[in-house]
This record gives C-alpha cells, sequence and structure tokens, in this order.
C-alpha cells in the first residue's frame, strides 16, 4: 500500500512538471525586427521549414476558435431555426478559409479557453477579437493587424450623469470578460476599481442591467452593439492607457506557413478595407433586423436541442457511471490489496477534484493526445468518471448495510458467492440505496450543464447563445431553470414509483 501510494504521488508529480514544460517550450518567441522588410524575409524563410499550412490542406478543413458572444465581432442568430455564426470576424474567418481551399470549421467556446485549445491543438487559429500582447506573444505566434478599436464603458443609463470617466468608478465595480486586455486594463490603470471577471460578456451585461456591477469594459464596436439594441444602456470613451497592440488572428507557436497565408488574406482585406465597407454594416443589419423581430421564444429550438444533448449526456453517463461504480466498489470492498489501492486512488481523486477541471483536462490534456476527439465525447468520459467515484461509494454502503448473517445463510442453501450476491445481496443492498442513487442520477441531469464551458450543444450553452442573439438575459435563464425543473421532477416521479414497487415486492 505505501508503495502504491508513492507511485501515485510520482505519477502526479510527474505530471506536472511535463505540463508547465511543454508551455515554458513554447515561450521562446524570436525578437521582432525593426524593418518590415527584414520581417518578410524571415518569415518566408521560417515558413519554408514548417507544414502547417500543408496540414491544413491534407485535412480540408480550417477549425476556428472563437467566442460568439461579441457583436459585431461574432455572434450567433437564428436561420430557418438554425444556429448561424456571424459577424465580421466570420466573415473573415470565411475568406481565410476560402483562400486555402479548404473547409470553414467555427468552434465556440469561452475566451479564457481559447489559448488553451490553440496550445494543445484542438484548433488551428484564434479569430476572436484578440489583442496582440507581450504575455500572449510567449505562446502564440499572431498575424499582421486586421482591426483595432478602444475601449468603451457600458453603463446603465440612468447612471449616465454619474459616470463620465474612469476616475468616477473609484471604489464601485467594473466587469470585464475573462482573459481580455479590458480586465488587464481595469487592474493597471483603474486603482480602487473592483474587478470583476466573467467567462461570458452576456453574463457581464446581465450583471450590469441587476447593478451588480457598475459598468462593463469592453472593446470599442462591442459596446456601441449592445447600446445600440438596448435602450437602457450607453456608452463612452474610457480612455485609458493600453499598453497591447491591435487585434489579429493567432497561431500555435512555429506555424509560420499558415501565418504567412493568414497574412496574405489579411492584406487583401485591409487593401480593400471590406471589415469597415462590407462586413461591419453586415453585421449591423443582422443585430438590426433581430432586434426588431427576435425574441426569446422564437429560439424553442435552441432549448431543445439543448434539452437533447442534455439527456444524451445524462443517460450515457448514468450507464457508464453505474457500471464504473459498481466495478469500483467490488474493487474496493474486495481482499486483493491492490485491487483495493487503485480503487481507493481513483474514489478519493475524483471526489476530491470539480468536475469542472475534470471535464477540461479530460478535453483539453487527454484531447490533446487524441486530437479526433470530439468535446461531445470529452464530456462524457468526464462526467461518467465523476459520477462513478460517488456511485462506487453509494454501492459499497449498500452492500455494507446489509448483514453478513445474510450471505452465511445462502451459502449454507449451497449457494456460489456469484449466485449469493446477485440473488441475495444485490437486490436489498440495491432497494437500500434507490434513494442515493436517485440523488446522484438528478445532480448528474443538472451537472452536465457544466460541459458547456468546452463548447458542448447542451442546455446551458444553447442558453448562452440565446443570451447573446436576443441581447436579453434574465428570460433565457428563467426559461432555463423551468426545463430542468421539468426533467428533474418528471425524473423524481420516475424514481418514486420503482422506489415504491421496491418496497412493495419486499
Amino acid at each position: 500500500m505505501k508503495h502504491l501510494k508513492q507511485l501515485f504521488m510520482l505519477f502526479i508529480l510527474c505530471c506536472s512538471l511535463v505540463i508547465p514544460s511543454t508551455a515554458l517550450a513554447a515561450t521562446n518567441a524570436s525578437s521582432s525586427s525593426s524593418s518590415s522588410s527584414a520581417v518578410s524575409s524571415s518569415s518566408s524563410n521560417q515558413a519554408a521549414t514548417d507544414d502547417s499550412l500543408q496540414k491544413i490542406k491534407q485535412k480540408g478543413t480550417l477549425v476556428v476558435g472563437m467566442s460568439a458572444d461579441y457583436p459585431p465581432y461574432e455572434f450567433t442568430t437564428n436561420k430557418n431555426g438554425k444556429t448561424e455564426y456571424v459577424g465580421f470576424e466570420v466573415d473573415l474567418a470565411k475568406q481565410f478559409a476560402k483562400d486555402l481551399g479548404v473547409k470553414l470549421v467555427i468552434k465556440n467556446m469561452d475566451f479564457d479557453s481559447l489559448l488553451v485549445a490553440l496550445e494543445t491543438g484542438k484548433i488551428d487559429t484564434i479569430i476572436s477579437g484578440m489583442n496582440v500582447t507581450n504575455e500572449r506573444k510567449k505562446s502564440v505566434d499572431f498575424s499582421n493587424t486586421y482591426y483595432s478599436g478602444n475601449s468603451y464603458f457600458l453603463i446603465n443609463k440612468a447612471d449616465h450623469d454619474r459616470f463620465k470617466k474612469a476616475t468616477d468608478f473609484k471604489g464601485k465595480t467594473v466587469g470585464a470578460q475573462n482573459g481580455t486586455l479590458q480586465s488587464t486594463m481595469i487592474d493597471k490603470s483603474m486603482p480602487g476599481v473592483k474587478n470583476k471577471g466573467l467567462a461570458k460578456l452576456s453574463n457581464l451585461v446581465i450583471g450590469l442591467q441587476s447593478h451588480k456591477v457598475d459598468a462593463v469594459l469592453m472593446d470599442e464596436a462591442t459596446a456601441k452593439a449592445y447600446a445600440a439594441n438596448n435602450s437602457n444602456l450607453v456608452t463612452f470613451n474610457s480612455k485609458l492607457p493600453s499598453t497591447a497592440g491591435d487585434i489579429a488572428m493567432a497561431f500555435p507557436k512555429g506555424d509560420k506557413s499558415l501565418e504567412a497565408a493568414a497574412n496574405k488574406t489579411i492584406k487583401q482585406v485591409n487593401d480593400e478595407d471590406l471589415i469597415n465597407k462590407q462586413w461591419i454594416p453586415q453585421a449591423s443589419k443582422y443585430m438590426k433586423s433581430y432586434k426588431k423581430q427576435n425574441t426569446v421564444l422564437s429560439y424553442w429550438r435552441y432549448f431543445t436541442k439543448g434539452v437533447e444533448y442534455t439527456l444524451i449526456i445524462t443517460i450515457v453517463s448514468v450507464i457508464c457511471g453505474f457500471i464504473l461504480g459498481t466495478l469500483f466498489a467490488l474493487m474496493r470492498l474486495s481482499k486483493n490489496k491492490l485491487l483495493h489501492s487503485l480503487a481507493v486512488c481513483y474514489i478519493e481523486f475524483l471526489r476530491g477534484t470539480p468536475m469542472i477541471v475534470q471535464i477540461m483536462f479530460v478535453y483539453f490534456g487527454i484531447g490533446a493526445v487524441i486530437q479526433s476527439m470530439p468535446a461531445l465525447v470529452a464530456g462524457i468520459i468526464a462526467v461518467s468518471l465523476n459520477s462513478g467515484a460517488y456511485v462506487a461509494e453509494i454501492i459499497r454502503s449498500g452492500i455494507q448495510s446489509i448483514p453478513v448473517g445474510q450471505t452465511e445463510a445462502a451459502r449454507s442453501l449451497g449457494m456460489s458467492k456469484q449466485t449469493t450476491f446477485q440473488e441475495v445481496i444485490m437486490p436489498q443492498a440495491l432497494k437500500n440505496i434507490w434513494p442515493a442513487l436517485g440523488n446522484e442520477l438528478i445532480t448528474l441531469l443538472k451537472d452536465s450543464s457544466l460541459v458547456s464551458v468546452i463548447g458542448v450543444s447542451e442546455l446551458m450553452y444553447q442558453t448562452q447563445l440565446v443570451q447573446s442573439a436576443t441581447y436579453k438575459g434574465v428570460l433565457p435563464l428563467f426559461i432555463t431553470m423551468l426545463i430542468y425543473f421539468v426533467l428533474t421532477f418528471t425524473l423524481s416521479r420516475i424514481l418514486l414509483h420503482f422506489e415504491r414497487k421496491m418496497k412493495h415486492a419486499h
């Protein structure tokens, strides 16, 4: 047992050393040249030494990471009941994929997860309003700039007389999306201001409207988009100093040939001024039209799709979790020290770490090795493993609750160990632990919402899409609460029905 624990601790230590070393290996960024021609020559030489562009063309797809809650950069609309990504960065991504002669695949996830997804190979590039900073340059390469803009405050119209400049927010709370330049600007340039960071910009706007935050700092175009679509909000220039560069595409370190191809597309876009002349006006038309005719209820297909994925995750995870739970419960009850120790390590480790961390580790960690692993599969694996640890303890307690005399009586009648377990012990244990298993199932149904962080289209993920598309925050959440209540209440009634049948049979 002692040796097994030492081996387990050694494994954890190795993992902790390997992961940071991988990240550190990506921090050797080459210094920029003072001459633009020298930069171009260097990029061309490096582009010839890597095969990133060739790989994209061979697989036939360009996977672009975005956080599609950032109008007019990228956001979602409802077209014939289906989710469609729109915005000028979506148009840029389409143009880039067209120039490469490949199909565009968009992966929508939280902004602060994009760099991790890029470094682990889940996406090929980031096109999501990402500012060029010295810290980000340590881990990724950037293309040439394709857009620039100031940072603006979004405030409630009723507070317009109170807040007119950045210094007016001293002692107040200002929100910014996690991982963005604006979040850094609040920390460095707004002393005495509490920085409230959230993963989704739409949630920050909800917090603003409910007065949980006094303002939200965001990009100029996005702030103006929210203000234009909500008469209760107004915006103004923050005039805060920024040490970051303008907005560009991000690529994995060393993908110079793909970066060079992107720069060709960006040059064409900039030369024709497509963003300002064509794509932003087009995005504005989407926003205005959806403001007039779209309601939350018109997005019912989104909620239906969310329920479908939620039930898929729950059902598959329950089956896998019960199988794993039974296996590890028997292993923990085993007299074999190796099996017992493995079960203890599994149960204690999975119960001792948050499920959201486990989900992200499976998707970004294991998914970095198994590149083809879909987000849905990663989510099911993580939820199943977590559920198995809790179910194992429930089943173990149920088995141990059966008096030893039951086993002895069955064996004295000539039953084998297997028959005794299947026909005598387990039926009684199942009746005893049924309420606990039911609670675990209901908890699992609700906890499936956590897989939204890796872009699985379950109910919470779809709710966030509705929020960003309709500019309404509270109503979609209320509808989601009702849906979850209907699901859990129905499930509890079904479980109660079987519990009564077991009591009647007893």
